[in-house]
């Protein structure tokens, strides 16, 4: 019976609009995402970002209405010590600031959004090179989830049409 009342609900939510997050794109998203040009951002980490977020957008040979423009920051806490004072346990913050400019000249900026992301390792004891590992695991999540955030709300701004300037 559980399963009967959940089937009538999700009809019911399809009804008032209501679409699940990872469903496919509409169409006019799609192509939306397609035009999207992703801008250098610079160290490391900003590589790991842009190629993850040229891959979501999914650019192909269209030409580029939109330039993306991606600002990205660290912070770091440690949350655990040894008794000798030593970190046991880090913290991550990555915060994205981003912006969406259309290709006219002169530019104009379209959207914005800031979005940020947690992860946290462990730091073994004596060993560098797994602490290192773990390091740069969680950066690499962070880039993954920074990018799927950034491209989920792109979505989202496409799916009510061209983004305009305001």
């Amino acid at each position: 019976m559980s399963s009967r009342r959940s089937l009538i609900a999700l009809l019911a939510l399809g009804g008032c609009g209501f679409r699940p997050m990872y469903a496919p794109r509409p169409e006019n998203v799609t192509a939306g995402l397609d035009t999207v040009r992703v801008g250098l951002i610079t160290e490391r980490n900003g590589q790991l970002l842009r190629r993850h977020l040229e891959q979501r957008l999914g650019r192909g040979n269209v030409p580029a209405r939109y330039d993306l423009r991606v600002g990205l920051s660290y912070g770091i806490e440690v949350q655990g010590f040894e008794r000798d004072g030593t970190p046991s346990r880090v913290r991550i913050t990555a915060t994205a600031n981003w912006f969406l400019y259309d290709t006219n000249v002169p530019p104009r900026l379209v959207a914005t959004g800031v979005d940020r992301a947690f992860d946290a390792y462990n730091v073994p004891e004596n060993q560098f090179f797994a602490s290192d590992t773990a390091r740069e695991a969680a950066e690499r999540r962070l880039m993954e989830q920074l990018s799927s955030d950034i491209v989920q709300r792109l979505a989202v701004r496409f799916e009510s049409g061209p983004p305009q300037a305001s």
